[in-house]
C-alpha cells in the first residue's frame, strides 16, 4: 500500500464552504469508482499550522499502488474531479510513500459520547 499526501491551496475567490461541501458530496462519493483508491479524507489545516503557509488543507490517498492509481487518474471520473478541483483549488506539495506494514488501527475510536467500531 502506497500513501499520498497533497498540501492544498484555495484559489483566490473560492469560498472554504463550498470547497468543503464540493469534497463531502463529490469528491469522497467518486472515490468510491476509483478501485485504486482504499481510502481518502481531506483535513482542514490547523489555524497554527497554515499561518502563512497559504495552504488551507492536506488530503491522504491510500492506494494500492501508484501504477493503479495512474490508471484511476485515467479515467472519466478522475478527470472531472480534477477539472473541478483546478477551479477551487491547487496542489502545492506532494509526498508519497510506502506504508510500513501493518501499522495501527484502533478497532474502535470514542467521539465524545459516541463509540464507532471499526469494520474488519
Amino acid at each position: 500500500m502506497e500513501i499520498i499526501v497533497h498540501r492544498i491551496r484555495l484559489r483566490g475567490g473560492s469560498d472554504s464552504d463550498e470547497f468543503e461541501e464540493w469534497v463531502r458530496e463529490t469528491d469522497y462519493e467518486a472515490c468510491q469508482h476509483l478501485p485504486g483508491v482504499i481510502s481518502f479524507s481531506v483535513q482542514r489545516m490547523a489555524e497554527s499550522a497554515d499561518e502563512g503557509s497559504g495552504v488551507h488543507y492536506f488530503e491522504v490517498i491510500a492506494v494500492t499502488s501508484r501504477s493503479d492509481f495512474s490508471r484511476d487518474m485515467e479515467t472519466e471520473t478522475f478527470r472531472r474531479l480534477a477539472d473541478d478541483f483546478d477551479v477551487m483549488a491547487e496542489v502545492v506539495e506532494e509526498w508519497a510513500g510506502e506504508r510500513i506494514e501493518p501499522g495501527y488501527t484502533a478497532d474502535r475510536v470514542v467521539c465524545g459520547k459516541q463509540t464507532i467500531q471499526r469494520k474488519q
